[in-house]
């Protein structure tokens, strides 16, 4: 096993054998979460299969997705999943003055209204737990009053802020060779952060 701050990782081969075992993708077994996360394969694999759900099956735009990712990542200081999407959002062509403007996405002139529900959205969640109701009228007419992406909306606000948790209360390091990345040298929870 190799050390962990909170809870020691599995050994890389360890963790394959465990997700291979629940059905999870063997690259994903090498990421630092879940070599943590198959202490307890049955979380792991649930974990996975929303993941899956969200990142290759879901109706929600991927650029949304990876713009609210990024401010969870930000707004609650998550160190790791902030590094991470910054790479995925990257790979997907999210412009990276989009991902920085979520820092302070109240102030960025170039979103529109979309950009704009899906951000406030997440910041409701993340303050009071739920999206409020101006919030959901905005979001309702951004997405044309489709329910399967305000379900989809919903359901990724809440999975990458249960992993915001989860990353920070297991304090899961990057993987070996990976730098935090800090724009402008700010960091998620610096003292820069909002």
């Amino acid at each position: 096993m190799t050390d962990g701050q909170r809870i020691q990782m599995l050994d890389v081969d360890e963790a394959k054998r465990r997700a291979a075992e629940r059905g999870i993708p063997e690259n994903m077994a090498e990421l630092s979460v879940f070599r943590i996360a198959l202490h307890q394969p049955g979380v792991a694999a649930g974990l996975n299969g929303m993941l899956h759900e969200l990142l290759w099956k879901g109706v929600l735009d991927a650029r949304l997705r990876e713009l609210v990712i990024m401010r969870i990542g930000w707004a609650t200081g998550s160190v790791y999943e902030w590094t991470q999407h910054w790479r995925v959002a990257r790979l997907l062509d999210v412009p990276e003055h989009d991902l920085l403007a979520v820092r302070d996405w109240q102030r960025a002139d170039h979103f529109g209204p979309q950009e704009r529900a899906v951000l406030a959205a997440t910041d409701d969640t993340l303050r009071d737990g739920t999206i409020s109701d101006a919030t959901w009228v905005a979001c309702r007419s951004a997405f044309d009053d489709d329910p399967a992406m305000l379900v989809e909306l919903v359901a990724a606000i809440g999975n990458w802020r249960l992993f915001s948790a989860l990353l920070q209360s297991l304090d899961v390091p990057l993987e070996d060779g990976v730098e935090p990345w800090p724009p402008d040298g700010s960091v998620p929870g610096g003292p820069e952060a909002p």
